[in-house]
């Protein structure tokens, strides 16, 4: 089965995407555009969100599940088909969640902090990455990041997010 973009939607497979990192860093910004992306691709997407202190620095965590039906939004341990972190310790608190045939993104976050000068953009860079992996269409994802950011830097972030996704 395609949904309207022509993507396959095939049984019942749901991809698992976990985000995670601290307050202020984009964990949240970074899956409600995943989200978004899926959405206007024609999938049935949900998404959760965990936080840790209410401040700046706090552990957050956000599920984010797309496919023909998701049933819940809630990703099980050992279940992640890609772990996306923000920050290292994170990433090792919450690695468990990563299926044993699933991406973990970490490497691709040591480039981030290399390519980004400024750090507001690591989580862009990221999702760039990540789209590489994801049957999402180019267009699903620009239209996302502009309504995502909300006008804010949406150039900007249109910019480091096609460097990241072209980048080999």
């Amino acid at each position: 089965m395609k949904n309207e973009k022509g993507n396959e939607i095939t049984g019942n497979k749901v991809t698992d995407i976990l985000f995670c990192g601290t307050g202020g860093q984009g964990v949240l910004t970074a899956s409600e555009i995943v989200s978004l992306a899926a959405m206007y691709d024609g999938f049935h997407t949900k998404k959760s969100e965990v936080h840790g202190m209410a401040q700046r620095g706090g552990s957050v965590e956000s599920h984010v599940r797309y496919g023909k039906h998701v049933s819940s939004p809630l990703i099980e341990e050992g279940q992640a088909d890609f772990f996306v972190p923000f920050y290292k310790d994170e990433h090792d608190r919450l690695i468990a969640y990563l299926s044993k045939d699933g991406k973990d993104l970490l490497s691709d976050l040591e480039n981030a902090h290399l390519a980004c000068e400024n750090k507001k953009f690591v989580n862009t860079y990221m999702l760039g990455r990540l789209s590489k992996h994801l049957n999402i269409s180019q267009e699903s994802w620009l239209k996302a990041l502009e309504i995502g950011f909300k006008g804010r830097f949406v150039e900007e972030n249109r910019k480091v997010f096609l460097e990241a996704a072209n980048k080999a």
